[in-house]
């Protein structure tokens, strides 16, 4: 019975890919090439990119599908480029120049053709196998007569229907195809997928080019990160001389003071014991203080999720937090985390004028994702010199991604991704 189902399972995935495969490969084509081609009248500068993001969503979609199905796993060979690209025209121009230099984006067009024309051949062998067999049951049920009757026979595969014991024939041979399709439908599937694997998956070549500069952008990072430690590190120190060890020192020097006049001015030295009972409350507060933004107690004890839902209680507008976490990430993480949301935070407070801000955390396919929204007046942008730009410093330490979309008028959304598991 599982195989049964697993057939009749793989004959609607078939019969599903042959349509998107046959409709989405053609329209996204003619599109695709019809875009380039007005490259030469300048509307392609704009229609370009639009269509080949149509076209690298569908190819999307298939990676998935194969994923989800057959356990084909079609990696991601795009190359990146930088969110904050020049506006206008120019802007246009570079993006559109990005794309078509993009090895990735040519082989997606080799493949649109070949889902069109060899896919669907693949594919829709899946359901015919099976229906195939109702056709020739129809037939052996007396259909055949009135077809021969009306000028001719039918031909079922390769049996020439013109009497009753060539429609049977048909019909024995139907349960042969459906039983053959029992056996291969999920292999036909794979198949499907493993013909997109063959040009949506990186070569050799983009491999090792996505190696390198995977290796460069570590490289950055681990440099931000040594710069960040130190530039923390003396934040550190500036904060205790300035705060709490200039506290100290007074209420030290107030104590000695307490000792001389203690028995001579015992009003004076009550007035003193005040003072410094309360310089060491204000030194205690502020050494509290700058833990909390070392490393809030909070994250360290009940997790990311309740850290920022302690944090939104704090700020001064409604924020809405969802979190989807089946465990907990490991301690470096969950402080990158922290503090990314904690200054996307503090930029929709001070930045964008927002009233509200909604955050979501959730854990899938072993990424960390975190999208902050506000209703703020948008104009959000990732380069350099923005405070963004910082935290997508402190993410790519860990490989991590930020996106940023914040058209003019809002809403802004900020979307960060941490590769990590959860335990």
């Amino acid at each position: 019975m599982t195989r049964l189902r697993d057939a009749v399972i793989a004959g609607a995935q078939g019969l599903y890919l042959t349509i998107v495969s046959l409709v989405g490969s053609i329209v996204l084509f003619v599109f695709a090439v019809l875009s380039i081609a007005f490259i030469l009248l300048g509307i392609g500068f704009f229609t370009t990119p639009a269509v080949l993001a149509a076209v690298r969503w569908y190819a999307g979609a298939q990676r998935t599908r194969a994923a989800a199905w057959s356990g084909v796993t079609i990696p991601n060979p795009y190359r990146t480029y930088p969110a904050d690209l020049r506006p206008g025209l120019t802007g246009q121009v570079e993006r559109c120049t990005r794309l078509l230099k993009d090895p990735a984006t040519w082989r997606d067009l080799e493949w649109l053709l070949v889902n069109m024309t060899a896919g669907p051949v693949v594919a829709v062998f899946a359901p015919a196998l099976l229906l195939y067999m109702l056709y020739g049951w129809v037939l052996a049920l007396g259909v055949w007569k009135p077809i021969y009757d009306a000028g001719g026979g039918e031909w079922f595969a390769f049996i020439h229907v013109t009497s009753q014991s060539t429609a049977n024939q048909a019909a024995l041979l139907g349960m042969g195809f459906f039983l053959l399709g029992v056996l291969v439908n999920p292999g036909l599937v794979r198949t499907h997928f493993l013909l997109s694997r063959a040009f949506l998956a990186p070569t050799p070549a983009m491999r090792e080019r996505q190696l390198a500069e995977r290796v460069d952008r570590l490289t950055e990072t681990r440099h931000d990160a040594v710069d960040n430690s130190a530039a923390e590190l003396r934040r550190i120190e500036r904060d205790l001389h300035d705060g709490a060890q200039a506290r100290l020192v007074a209420m030290g020097m107030d104590l000695g003071t307490i000792e001389a006049m203690i028995e001579t001015d015992p009003a004076k030295a009550k007035e003193l014991i005040a003072k410094a009972r309360q310089n060491s409350g204000e030194a205690l507060t502020e050494l509290r203080d700058l833990v909390r933004g070392i490393h809030p107690p909070v994250l360290a004890e009940r997790g990311l999720g309740d850290a920022v839902k302690a944090l939104a209680l704090r700020l001064p507008l409604p924020v809405e937090v969802t979190v989807e976490l089946t465990g907990r990430a490991g301690a470096p993480v969950e402080s990158a985390a922290y503090f990314a949301v904690s200054e996307t935070l503090t930029n929709a407070i001070k930045h964008a004028g927002a009233e509200r801000v909604w955050v979501d955390m959730h854990h899938a396919e072993g990424m960390l994702r975190i999208a902050v929204t506000d209703d703020g007046k948008g104009g959000a942008r990732l380069g350099a010199g923005s405070g963004l730009a910082g935290i997508e410093r402190r993410l790519g330490t860990f490989d991590g991604v930020l996106a940023v979309s914040s058209p003019a008028g809002g809403p802004t959304m900020v979307t960060m991704e941490i590769p990590c598991e959860l335990s």
